[in-house]
């Protein structure tokens, strides 16, 4: 019996040991490369707000502050002149010139004209003033047009031969029509008709004054100009005029040399 018993202790012990080997825990070795970070450990998400009773923030606007800057790479906004928002090389200069054009030359204009002139005739020393002011239609950038009104004051001095002299003065009003053409950079070409309510010396026939008469005069006038732009609605012309209708009766004796202004209004 005792020599049974031992060969069966010894086969369940054989039978026993592998099975042991299976059920122990093999060691985890670290695979991971030498001095690599540990993963990084990501936040818990934050809890959604609700923002549907809110009302947003509107940036209010402080006289004096200075606007912030756009940002970097930032795409400039749009306007009417710039759809896209996109200034192309050159438009904002055109557009200054446009409207430095679109000023210098609206239809409406006040011209006022202002001439000196002396004469001398028949022992008689004709010293002349006038104004002239108008208001001016541009049909185009060259040709304009318009109506005016006008008055001439006219001294005259006389020498009677006998050591003494004389003098006397007249009144003239009167209503025109004038038209310039600007025929090269600011030259242009200047014509106008003024019938006049103008006043004259009656002389007799020893050239003296004997009083003074009243007359219903014809005047053409024409002639070349220069203007000088002291601004975009401002300018100054210095014209000089050959009055068609220089005789005795005339009010303004050759040359005519006027000094005008003019100023641009309305659009």
């Amino acid at each position: 019996m005792k020599r049974l018993l031992l060969p069966f202790l010894l086969g369940a012990a054989a039978w026993l040991a592998p099975s042991r080997s299976f059920a122990q825990e093999k060691p985890v070795l670290n695979t991971a490369p030498p001095g690599a970070a540990p993963a990084p450990v990501r936040p818990a998400p934050r809890p959604a707000v609700d923002t549907t009773n809110v009302a947003p923030t509107i940036p209010v606007y402080t006289p004096g502050q200075t606007p912030a800057p756009a940002p970097a790479g930032a795409l400039p906004a749009p306007s009417p002149d710039s759809p896209s928002g996109l200034e192309l090389p050159g438009r904002e200069q055109e557009r200054k010139a446009a409207q430095q054009h679109a000023e210098q030359y609206t239809k409406l204009f006040i011209y006022s004209g202002i001439g000196l002139g002396y004469s001398s005739y028949y022992g008689l020393s004709n010293f002349n003033f006038s104004v002239s002011p108008a208001i001016g239609y541009r049909v185009n950038d060259r040709f304009a047009i318009g109506p005016g009104i006008s008055y001439a004051y006219n001294y005259y001095g006389q020498n009677n031969g006998n050591g003494t002299s004389s003098s006397v003065s007249t009144s003239s009003f009167g209503a025109k029509v004038f038209a310039q053409l600007r025929v090269i950079d600011q030259f242009f070409i200047h014509a106008e008709y003024e019938s006049t309510k103008a006043q004259f010396l009656a002389l007799d026939q020893y050239n003296h004054y004997v009083g003074i008469v009243t007359r219903q005069v014809q005047t053409p006038l024409a002639g070349v100009g220069y203007r000088s732009q002291i601004s975009n609605r401002v300018a100054a012309d210095i014209v000089l005029l050959y009055n068609f209708q220089d005789n005795y009766n005339s009010i303004y004796p050759n040359p005519v040399i006027r000094f005008n202004f003019l100023f641009n209004i309305g659009h």
